[in-house]
């Protein structure tokens, strides 16, 4: 990947005490409105129905949130601050190559609605970890739900600190100061209003932060002599990219990282994360579920080319309005909220709306973020030990998870200060934790004869993998910074995992040497981390679950499992489609049981008689009332589709 940054402009001196002036009263007061009324939002969700809320109701908004509420609160989630200052970040630096992601989001968006969805919806869980233990047992169940629980924790520290930053390099208002004040306004409005105060309050968060980017792109592009001026300068100085085919993964960033590596990292985001699951869960209907997530997909082009333009607008501004010496030594980070105050100077109230933007980013995942975490806690960790909590214990105990978690993060939040670039810090983190996590489901979900000890020994070897290669290439960079920099080279710091053979400024071309032996594999693209990972657990899992007998002598559920060969066979011509089914299907009690999960009908429905995954109390049935229900069952299995397997082999 090349890298074009113009050196050749001098650079006039710029006061950093202009850009703390520029945050006027005006600006503070847009700022804490937008923090009031998020409190108020989820306080008044927590004071309506006072003392009459159930767990249900905290955890899940009672199933009956709307579409629309649901699409905003999944778009915001992880639409944070870390990409509000990190997509301009990259585009400016490198160029509209990172535009690309956009393709991924198709397919991204479309296997959750189609394959996750109505698994985890028609099987009523609270926690997507629930799955786990219906398809495997107890034990995996915690493994995942301890997984997801350091996943999220260190990813919030991430999103906590990036606006505290913002902030403080824009208004000079301290740092630590602002970390505290977000944290604990979105602990409160969180723990006491529940999921219904933090879907709508991302309702509200969406919107300003939309605001906030358009601001930006209008002003920026009318300074500079509109958008098609943008385009030409951009154009001139290389930034924009072409579609790259290198198929080579150690390439930081080609179409086929961006457009096929970015899928699995969407799956891992949108199709098992507990914050989106939980969001799905949460509609009235099943096809609200899907629709809302449909829904994403426009949402997050619009989103992701807002991104782009107010990168390409800095670029414009900036070969106009060189940065000063000091700024262009600033963090990649920084650059964004620099950028927002040169050119917002003298215009009250527009600074405080990009503030406001980017807090609602985090406010808004953050939120998301306590509440998946107490519910996971409560329903994965907890309840299924003491199932006998009242109502009224159980409420508080939650409210009480949230504002533990509320707490640990800010912890958290200071070791995020020590990490480096914080868009690629944020995506390795959930490419490291949440390709496993990935893999595991469909581990699951796609191989009946995976069994609980090859989901744990794959779910241990994917994160050894993830950590190996993540820490390898964060020490590998590590070293590689502290170099001495290169004749000529950019003043810019290079984001880790960056594979480079030339760095090409305006000046000489100065190539730098390419990784070899094990350095090369930590050289892997951050977007591969995902796949990498995921392929890891379900070719470790496999291969374990084979050695040890498969699911043989252990009762299966066929509403855990997702008929891929049916969804295949259907798009067969009908002629085809009768034959195959009469010989796989028809005959199936003839053949192998391994074919039994795959003539399940397209209609995943079944009996709920026979499998009743929950008691009353929301617990899930131990294994040996699924065996006594496995048992009772087998007299259905000549009359429908509802059947149990004892014994199962590829």
């Amino acid at each position: 990947m090349s890298i074009a940054v113009s050196t050749s402009v001098p650079v006039p001196p710029t006061s950093d005490t202009s850009m703390v002036t520029t945050f006027s009263l005006i600006d503070y007061v847009v700022f804490i409105l937008l923090l009031v009324l998020s409190l108020a939002i989820g306080l008044y969700h927590a004071c309506r129905g006072w003392g009459q809320h159930t767990i249900g109701q905290l955890l899940m908004a009672d199933r009956k949130m709307g579409c629309l509420p649901v699409a905003l609160s999944l778009l915001a989630t992880f639409q944070s601050a870390v990409a509000i200052l990190g997509v301009p970040s990259e585009i400016y630096r490198f160029g509209t190559q990172y535009w690309f992601l956009g393709c991924s989001y198709f397919l991204g968006l479309l296997i959750p609605a189609h394959v996750f969805i109505p698994v985890f919806y028609r099987l009523h869980l609270t926690s997507a970890y629930e799955y786990l233990e219906l398809r495997f047992n107890k034990a995996v169940r915690v493994c995942g739900t301890v997984t997801f629980i350091f996943q999220m924790v260190i990813y919030m520290g991430v999103v906590l600190y990036a606006p505290s930053l913002a902030l403080n390099a824009v208004t000079g208002f301290d740092l630590w100061l602002s970390v505290l004040t977000l944290g604990i306004i979105c602990t409160i409005y969180t723990a006491l209003g529940g999921l219904k105060a933090v879907i709508w309050t991302d309702v509200f968060q969406t919107l300003v932060m939309f605001l906030g980017q358009l601001a930006v792109i209008i002003v920026g592009s009318a300074k500079v002599g509109g958008l098609g001026r943008v385009w030409d300068v951009a154009s001139q100085h290389g930034r924009i990219s072409g579609i790259e085919l290198d198929p080579d993964p150690f390439v930081r960033h080609t179409f086929w990282t961006l457009a096929f590596g970015g899928v699995f990292m969407m799956l891992s985001l949108y199709g098992v994360n507990q914050a989106q699951v939980q969001r799905y869960l949460s509609s009235r209907t099943e096809k609200a579920a899907v629709l809302s997530c449909y829904a994403v997909f426009p949402c997050q082009q619009v989103v992701l080319c807002m991104g782009c333009l107010i990168g390409l607008v800095m670029f414009a501004y900036y070969q106009e309005y060189p940065m000063s010496s000091q700024q262009s030594q600033a963090a990649p980070d920084q650059f964004v909220l620099y950028f927002v105050m040169d050119l917002l100077r003298g215009l009250p109230g527009l600074p405080g709306l990009f503030v406001a933007c980017l807090f609602s980013g985090s406010l808004s995942t953050i939120s998301s973020a306590f509440n998946s975490l107490a519910t996971v806690t409560m329903e994965d960790l907890i309840r299924p030990w003491l199932p006998d909590f009242s109502e009224a214990q159980a409420i508080m105990l939650s409210r009480t998870l949230a504002f533990g978690y509320g707490l640990l993060c800010l912890g958290m939040a200071y070791i995020s200060s020590q990490m480096g670039p914080v868009l690629q810090a944020a995506i390795s983190i959930f490419g490291m934790v949440g390709g496993p996590l990935l893999g595991l489901f469909c581990l699951g979900m796609f191989f009946p004869c995976a069994n609980p000890p090859g989901a744990i020994v794959g779910l241990l070897a994917g994160l050894i993998m993830a950590f190996w290669i993540g820490i390898g290439s964060i020490v590998t960079n590590m070293g590689f910074s502290m170099a001495p920099s290169p004749p000529n080279g950019s003043s810019f710091s290079l984001p880790s995992n960056l594979t480079i053979t030339s760095v090409t400024t305006l000046m000489p071309v100065t190539t730098l040497s390419k990784p070899s032996g094990l350095q090369r594999l930590y050289s892997l693209s951050y977007l591969w981390y995902s796949a990498h990972n995921s392929t890891t657990v379900i070719v470790v899992g496999l291969a374990v679950s084979l050695l040890t007998g498969g699911m043989r002598g252990r009762a299966l559920n066929p509403r855990t499992i997702y008929p891929v060969l049916p969804r295949l066979l259907a798009l067969l011509p009908w002629s085809c489609q009768k034959r195959l089914r009469c010989r796989g299907c028809f005959g199936a009690e003839e053949q192998s049981p391994a074919l039994l999960p795959l003539c399940v009908p397209q209609d995943l429905s079944v009996d709920t008689n026979l499998f009743t995954e929950k008691m009353g109390n929301g617990v899930l049935g131990d294994s040996r009332d699924k065996e006594v229900m496995a048992q009772d069952g087998c007299a259905h299995q000549g009359i429908g589709p509802t059947f149990v397997l004892q014994e199962t082999s590829l």
